[in-house]
């Protein structure tokens, strides 16, 4: 043994967001599990896949014994698309990426300009009729910018052009509203809890917005960028003559430039902001499982500066942290120095790229590689 004291490590927390594009955070939690079991075999592991309000949010909540509903929706170019919610009792988990994300674009598509929320919309809308009275919202990994225009107008809102025709689906088009009719909105939000879970505090527009920081991931061009940000700064002012002040305020709120600007038309629904990992962890039951546990595993795809701004790995550490417990992480890739890791509440970082460095390699192999990297941690921590 050289880390820990193993007459205190008797129940261990694997509590770990997914490595995107290689392993589900259930399927990390399987890995984990199985690599500390095969040098501690009798070892008491608990799983408790996390998410921070991105894509994997509804399988965590799955994970954790919220019941999975799926519903066809409006996917983000227009074409039907099969999309899920978690719901247990009258909460229901709803993530926009499941409608509206990048993960249900063609490989090499984008469609910065003109991809919607509709369906986001029709989500939230089946959640209701499914009986949910708390709606958790996490947004993230989508591939709109349109401000939660689409999404607005699936739940009854009507954003019109000059000459009374619906103004086409994206963000782009939106240079091209008159005026917005909120009146028909689902009265239902008025009294639904709705929770904007997100990662990120940005504002709708601006040097910080959603087009400007997120547009160029889904495709968007210098003068994509620029066309979307007039749009949706012009879509604020026309909500602002349709609703007043209100609408000004969302605009410059914390998590309105979430997701494309769909955090914004949250907002104008009525939605309260929290960071996503904070709110998940409550959602998921973490307090109780982290009162049980002595050693907690969490983790991501890279651990980079990223992480240490409201990322799952940096909510689990904190609230590790504060219950007096000890944290190690995994990850395909680090970039934080020990001391940043420290300051983080993580006692200590292991990178799959340490037994392989090759990333490709790593990427196709990250389930065996996790599986000798949690064998590592329990020779470490455990024997």
């Amino acid at each position: 043994m050289t880390d820990g004291a193993a007459t205190q490590v008797a129940h261990v927390l694997v509590a770990a967001d997914k490595f995107k594009g290689s392993l589900t955070a259930v399927q990390v939690a399987e890995r984990v599990t199985a690599g500390l079991r095969r040098v501690v075999p009798e070892l008491t592991v608990e799983t408790l896949p996390v998410a921070d309000g991105g894509d994997g949010t509804v399988a965590a909540a799955v994970a954790a014994g919220f019941e999975r509903r799926e519903v066809r929706v409006t996917g983000p170019l227009g074409e039907e698309v099969t999309a899920a919610f978690a719901l247990r009792g009258t909460t229901a988990v709803v993530e926009m990426a499941e409608a509206s994300g990048l993960q249900l674009l063609p490989p090499g598509v984008f469609a910065p300009l003109t991809a919607t929320t509709y369906g986001s919309g029709e989500l939230l809308r089946a959640a209701l009729d499914a009986g949910a009275t708390t709606v958790v919202f996490g947004v993230g990994g989508s591939a709109t910018t349109d401000g939660g225009a689409g999404m607005l107008a699936a739940l009854g809102a009507r954003f019109l052009d000059a000459s009374g025709a619906p103004v086409g689906p994206g963000g782009a088009p939106l240079a091209e509203l008159a005026t917005a009719d909120l009146g028909g909105l689902d009265p239902r939000f008025a009294s639904v809890d709705l929770i904007l879970a997100s990662d990120v505090d940005n504002p709708l527009t601006g040097p910080k917005g959603a087009p400007a920081v997120y547009g160029p991931q889904k495709g968007a061009t210098p003068d994509d960028v620029r066309t979307l940000d007039a749009a949706l700064a012009h879509f604020a002012t026309v909500l602002e003559k349709a609703i007043g002040p209100k609408a000004a305020e969302a605009a410059a709120a914390p998590g309105a430039g979430g997701a494309g600007g769909i955090g914004y038309g949250a907002l104008i629904l009525g939605a309260s902001f929290r960071p996503g990992i904070e709110l998940m962890l409550e959602v998921l039951g973490f307090a109780p499982a982290l009162e049980r546990a002595t050693l907690v595993v969490t983790g991501e795809g890279s651990l980079d500066e990223q992480t240490l701004h409201g990322k799952a790995p940096a909510g689990v550490a904190a609230a590790a942290r504060a219950a007096g417990k000890e944290v190690v992480a995994v990850c395909g890739r680090l970039t934080l120095p020990p001391e940043a890791l420290g300051r983080a509440g993580i006692r200590r970082a292991y990178a799959l790229t340490d037994l392989e460095p090759d990333t490709a390699t790593c990427i196709a192999n990250a389930g065996p590689l996790l599986e000798d990297t949690a064998a590592r941690i329990a020779e470490d921590f455990l024997r």
